[in-house]
């Protein structure tokens, strides 16, 4: 949470334009700096019963404040988490002077090289990855096979010399936790369409960020609200993009 908060210290304010909650993820257009553009994070929904009130703001997004919608990031409820970080992501300045054409995979590939690779989250190129680093382990909250459960962070995490985490991390409140079990010289990475795509990430031991930033809104948000996963909304028009520590 200090991360979002620093977060939320450093974004301009911008005009909502936008709010959509998809089943795999949350887009928010926003006008800001001239400019429009567009914010994803993952969609988390909570455990409330059904018929309770999820988003008490539904309808109602659009009227708030650029800067009130991203501080919706810092609350405890998770799909106004999912808002609030698509909403931060959307008005971030684009610092494209240091956006990077680098394939995360072959990143962890080439650091992972005869060593101990954590990989938090389940990413499309776990089976790829596995033969090329020394050992792969997967941690995920509902593991898979050769997937190890989360609770398994503790035992797994302080012997990752690669440390590779989803930023869904950062909307469910466990990156602080994982960060704080990492070895002092481990190699760690922040992966997804969720990551802030800011310098200050690196002030948290972070080597290099890998996000998305969106190049055709109108289609983009076609798919999110149709239910796409998020290798069906790259193609609509997404870019990946990579920040490295300098």
């Amino acid at each position: 949470m200090n991360l979002i908060n620093e977060l939320l210290a450093v974004i301009p304010d911008g005009e909502v334009k936008k709010v959509l909650i998809g089943l795999h993820w949350t887009a928010v257009v926003m006008d800001t700096a001239g400019e429009q553009r567009c914010g994803l994070a993952s969609t988390l929904m909570g455990s409330q019963p059904h018929g309770e009130v999820d988003v008490p703001q539904a309808g109602h997004l659009e009227e708030m404040s650029g800067q009130e919608l991203a501080a919706l990031a810092a609350t405890d409820n998770l799909t106004l988490r999912s808002i609030g970080m698509a909403a931060i992501n959307a008005l971030l300045p684009p610092l494209t002077d240091r956006w990077q054409e680098i394939n995360a995979e072959h990143v962890i590939a080439a650091a992972g090289k005869n060593k101990n690779v954590v990989l938090v989250g389940h990413f499309p190129f776990i089976s790829r990855l596995r033969p090329q680093v020394g050992q792969l382990f997967v941690l995920e909250q509902n593991p898979g096979p050769d997937e190890y459960p989360a609770a398994s962070a503790s035992e797994l995490v302080p012997e990752a010399d690669v440390l590779a985490i989803t930023s869904m991390t950062l909307l469910n409140g466990t990156l602080d936790e994982l960060l704080a079990l990492r070895r002092p010289n481990a190699r760690i990475l922040l992966l997804g369409p969720s990551t802030p795509m800011h310098p200050l990430l690196f002030d948290y031991g972070l080597e290099m960020l890998s996000g998305a930033a969106v190049t055709a809104i109108d289609p983009v948000l076609h798919q999110i609200q149709q239910g796409a996963v998020f290798r069906q909304v790259r193609k609509a028009g997404v870019r990946l993009v990579t920040m490295v520590r300098p």
